[in-house]
């Protein structure tokens, strides 16, 4: 008969574990061994009727091989976990196998004259366990107390791992939240109104209104225009996306004012991104120090001088004069002329202060006296502050909080959407968190990533079938647009795309998915500014001729270096068609030539001004040569005024068009699509690059 060993787990009397056991069937009734020896410790059954214990006790010698276990005779208890040994193995064991459990048979090895093992103590009470086998009942007969055992599950022939053997153990679960849970953005002031995270918000802004004395209730005048209202909601987030605060504004409705009675003029200038970009490279060649600040309730600092009426902000009526109007003293958000009548409250302090407004820029005032600077630019109520030194820094800052209610957020980090970081001599500017809410805006999060924004064959022409959505092609143009702010390698691929608002089609919204996976590839990528030497101005012009399959317009590109950075680009698609490539390249020449001579003066009023003449590197050698030849005749006729202005410009010396090999004609990338390797070359050229830096330094 085969044999089967002992399971696996059961330690004997001996203190030697059994060999595992190999799968395969028990042994019917009768097959098994001699009975386990009783245990002098117990008699039969307790006193209560509870099953008795029974020890495993002996073990088979060591020369042989385990028998098979027997099973219980009919009648014992079923959970009675079962051990044998032979006869003579243990002076502790019982006496001889009851009739019916066979001796062990030849199979095993196991003889009478085996020597026994000696007895351990560590034999220990288990409780009973789900498989579980038990010894035959009689061995309670001796005394010894029955001890229950579990049998393990059968061996694996494999060693097998766990995470118990190793030590390893699952990490515990947590609740980690990196940022705050947010509540919801409402969409009514009822629902604001019931949480507490944007009533508090609702009601700070009211108190706002009411100290600031925006205005006065009083009785409706009959006939009046009465400008109604809304509360808008934000929140307002860190440059690492999480949560500031949580914003509420009351808006006037100024759609509702009529033109001539609610207001009169609206315009308000804001600064130039070249403005930024010159002034941000002129305090890193300098050293100086540059910070941020941001008005409080900018537009309710705003003078108004007309007279306007407006409902009471909902929610915050008053009890006691619930049919009254708001006849208002100062400006508020929403109005047509706000933003203008904040910008001349602001600028008319400025000026008190000693500083000037720059005439090629309204927004940026200067301040000089002696061998102190400071220049600042206005964005609306965001402020770019830098000076020569960090004493006269802080003073400015200080006379500015004295008149209105600012915040100093330290060193330039995060303005108008772009994250600043200053380490090591330069400055990276990039809008990855903006390029992310694009994404998400058009469910492209997840795209595969390429290597360019347009492809070489490019050409996009009014054809092709209408796209579904006008409007959502128009909201994504449009942000893609702002991103130029940082990203002059979309810049050409952008122009191309908001050629065709007014009426999208397919091939351009399939154009739009492209430029979003290069985006998704470049997320980290951002223009860096050096710390350069600012007393060179370089410009590279270019124009494709008749790129236009529909108009035959052709596009115009440049790009200009302040010593080595790039502080002005464009694209754009020239106004009237040019009769050969010399008339386009020469428009792409004056365009380029213009924006220098405007940052010259730029310069000057910076108190940085150019001693060397800006070379202006063009691919065309015709155009090189009308730049300095007073040549006139047919095909050139009907761009005189591009003709003497170029020509005025080098005749006094501020400008030299010079030829570059089109393999260095960096404006390319301005005006078609490239190649992969021209287009990564030119790229880096730009300064187009991701950050060195992991976190944000100090401006």
């Amino acid at each position: 008969m085969e044999s089967s060993p002992l399971p696996i787990g059961l330690r004997t009397r001996a203190g030697s574990p059994p060999p595992p056991t190999p799968a395969g069937p028990l042994p019917a009734d009768g097959a098994g061994g001699p009975s386990p020896a009783a245990d002098p410790r117990s008699d039969s059954a307790a006193p209560d009727g509870t099953p008795p214990r029974v020890v495993a006790s002996g073990a088979a010698p060591a020369s042989s091989t385990p028998r098979p276990s027997a099973a219980a005779p009919t009648g014992s208890l079923p959970w009675v976990a079962a051990s044998s040994a032979g006869p003579s193995s243990s002076p502790m064991s019982g006496p001889a196998a009851p009739a019916g459990l066979a001796p062990w048979d030849g199979a095993s090895g196991a003889g009478p004259s085996s020597t026994p093992a000696a007895a351990t103590p560590t034999d220990r009470v288990a409780a009973p366990s789900p498989g579980a086998t038990l010894a035959p009942a009689a061995a309670s007969r001796t005394g010894c107390p029955p001890i229950v055992v579990p049998v393990p599950p059968v061996a694996n022939a494999h060693r097998m791992t766990t995470r118990g053997k190793t030590g390893f153990h699952l990490p515990v679960d947590r609740l980690n939240l990196h940022a705050a849970a947010l509540s919801p953005v409402p969409k009514t002031y009822r629902g604001a109104l019931a949480d507490p995270n944007w009533r508090s918000a609702m009601t700070e802004e009211f108190e706002a209104l009411q100290a600031n004395g925006t205005w006065d209730l009083v009785p409706r005048p009959p006939g009046v225009n009465l400008v109604s209202g809304k509360w808008i909601f934000r929140h307002k987030l860190h440059p690492d996306g999480s949560l500031a605060r949580y914003k509420a504004r009351w808006v006037l409705r100024g759609f509702t004012q009529r033109p001539g009675i609610d207001f009169d003029e609206t315009f308000s200038p804001v600064v130039k991104p070249a403005t930024i970009r010159t002034v941000l490279t002129l305090a890193l060649a300098r050293d100086w120090p540059v910070h941020q600040l941001d008005v409080n309730n900018a537009f309710l600092h705003g003078t108004l001088s007309e007279t306007v009426y407006c409902v009471q902000p909902s929610g915050f009526v008053d009890p006691q004069h619930p049919d009254h109007v708001c006849r208002l003293n100062k400006s508020l958000y929403g109005l047509k002329q706000a933003p203008r009548a904040w910008f001349s409250r602001f600028a008319t302090h400025l000026l008190s202060l000693g500083f000037t407004e720059a005439k090629t820029d309204a927004s940026l005032f200067i301040f000089h006296r002696g061998t102190e600077t400071v220049y600042l630019l206005l964005y609306v109520d965001d402020i770019v502050l830098t000076a020569s030194s960090d004493a006269l820094l802080r003073r400015t800052i200080d006379a500015l909080q004295r008149e209105f209610s600012m915040k100093d957020l330290g060193p330039l980090h995060h303005f108008l959407g772009l994250s600043v970081t200053r380490q090591h001599g330069s400055i990276h500017l990039s809008q990855r968190h903006y390029i992310l809410e694009i994404l998400e805006r058009a469910g492209m999060t997840d795209c595969k990533p390429c290597s360019t924004p347009i492809d070489t064959q490019s050409k996009l022409s009014a054809t092709g079938d209408p796209v579904n959505n006008a409007t959502d092609y128009r909201s994504i143009a449009g942000a893609l647009q702002y991103l130029t702010f940082t990203r002059p390698d979309i810049a050409y691929a952008v122009q191309q795309v908001c050629l065709f608002m007014h009426d999208p089609r397919m091939p351009h919204l399939a154009l739009i998915k492209r430029i979003l996976r290069y985006l998704r590839g470049t997320l980290d990528h951002g223009l860096i500014l050096h710390r350069t030497d600012p007393s060179a101005l370089v410009v590279y012009t270019d124009a494709d001729w008749a790129g236009c399959p529909d108009t035959r317009k052709s596009t115009s590109g440049y790009g200009v270096f302040l010593g080595d950075n790039l502080i002005s680009w464009s694209s754009k698609r020239q106004p009237t068609v040019s009769r050969s490539s010399a008339e386009a390249e020469y428009r792409a020449v004056a365009n380029g030539v213009a924006e220098a001579s405007w940052l010259r003066k730029l310069l000057l009023e910076l108190r940085s001004p150019l001693t060397r003449t800006t070379l202006v590197y063009c691919d065309n050698i015709s155009a090189v040569y009308l730049s300095t030849n007073p040549v006139q005749h047919q095909r050139t006729k009907h761009v005189e005024i591009d003709l003497h202005f170029v020509r005025e410009r080098v005749a006094i010396g501020q400008v030299r068009v010079l030829h570059v090999p089109t393999s260095s004609q960096y404006a390319d990338i301005f005006t078609k699509g490239l190649p992969t390797s021209v287009f990564m070359e030119f790229r880096s050229s730009l300064n187009v690059r991701p950050s060195t830096v992991s976190t944000a330094g100090e401006c």
